[in-house]
Parts: C-alpha cells; sequence; structure tokens
C-alpha cells in the first residue's frame, strides 16, 4: 500500500463500507435469518411468490450474492467481481419491483436500482488505495476483469431474470379480468 492517502481513496472507502455493508447485512438476512430476515426458508418461500424458481436456489443465489459480494466490496477485494455480482443480484431485484413504479415509497425499484449503481461504479472505479485489492497488488482487480465480470454477469441475470418474467407471465394467464360482463 502506498503511503500517498488522499480524499479520493476516503471517499472509496466510505463507499465501500456503505454499500458493501448494507449488501452483505442483506445476504446475512437472506441465508442465516439475521436482522429480522427468512432465512433459506422464509425468503425461498417468498422468492417463489414473486416468481423466482425454485425458491430455496434463488433464496441461495441471491444471498450469496449479496453476501459475498458485499462483504468483498468492504474489504475492496476482487472489486470487479465484487461489484458485477451485487449489480446482478440487485437487477434481480429491480425486476420485482419495476411495476410499482421508481420510488421505494410506492415499492419501487429505487433502492435496487442505487445499491446496484453504486456496485457498478465501484467495480469499473476500483476500490482505491484503501483496500485489499492495493495491498495484494491488484491480482484480483486488473482492468480486464470488469468487461469480463459484467459480461458474465450480464448473461446470467438475463436468463434468470427471463425464466423468471415468463414464470410470472404464465401464473397471470388466467388471472386477468374480463373486459365485458357477460
Amino acid at each position: 500500500m502506498t503511503c500517498c492517502i488522499d480524499r479520493r481513496d476516503v471517499g472509496l472507502l466510505l463507499l465501500r463500507l456503505g454499500t458493501g455493508g448494507v449488501l452483505a447485512a442483506h445476504g446475512a438476512q437472506k441465508l442465516f435469518g439475521w436482522f429480522g430476515g427468512g432465512g433459506i426458508e422464509g425468503t425461498g418461500r417468498f422468492m417463489e411468490t414473486v416468481g423466482y424458481r425454485p425458491g430455496k436456489a434463488s433464496a441461495m443465489a441471491a444471498g450469496l450474492a449479496e453476501a459475498g459480494g458485499g462483504t468483498l466490496l468492504v474489504l475492496g477485494l476482487a472489486t470487479p467481481a465484487a461489484g458485477a455480482a451485487t449489480v446482478g443480484v440487485m437487477a434481480g431485484a429491480a425486476a420485482v419491483h419495476l411495476p410499482n413504479g421508481f420510488f421505494a415509497q410506492s415499492g419501487g425499484y429505487e433502492y435496487a436500482a442505487i445499491l446496484g449503481l453504486t456496485a457498478a461504479g465501484l467495480a469499473i472505479t476500483g476500490p482505491g488505495r484503501l483496500s485489499l485489492d492495493a495491498l495484494f497488488g491488484h491480482a484480483v482487480n486488473r482492468g480486464w476483469m470488469v468487461p469480463v465480470a459484467f459480461a458474465a454477469t450480464g448473461v446470467v441475470t438475463a436468463l434468470v431474470v427471463g425464466a423468471r418474467n415468463q414464470h410470472v407471465r404464465r401464473m397471470t394467464v388466467g388471472q386477468q379480468e374480463a373486459l365485458f360482463e357477460e
């Protein structure tokens, strides 16, 4: 680590601590039931109701991406992969909230969007000098890793969210109201 720490490094540290800490806590809710969360069982049941199947596997994947990605962001380690993983899980969360509009007070996707965008910004910018990536000579934070991580996450996210959207459409086919009374 170099001795020349500047305000950019402190700002990136604060962004990493805040964003990564929130994501890690949300992941712990899903995985362990901490902080009032449902754990794998409860989160799995919820995932089924919003179209992610199988529910337990979806809960495990979302929990691992949030807890793992968030923890790595806090540490400033493997920042491209950590940021991309959390972008993917936040895109999946945003898909659930999209019908409710943008603002969180109406159940919208605002919260998922800001967490995802902040994680994306950190993945692209890098963790700064106050990080394990910097301490380890950026061995898992190379420039080429950013597009690779986002491409892989984009493909997986598109497949998962696409399958979820198809399932939701199938669930709602028989639930539409009649246009005219008979």
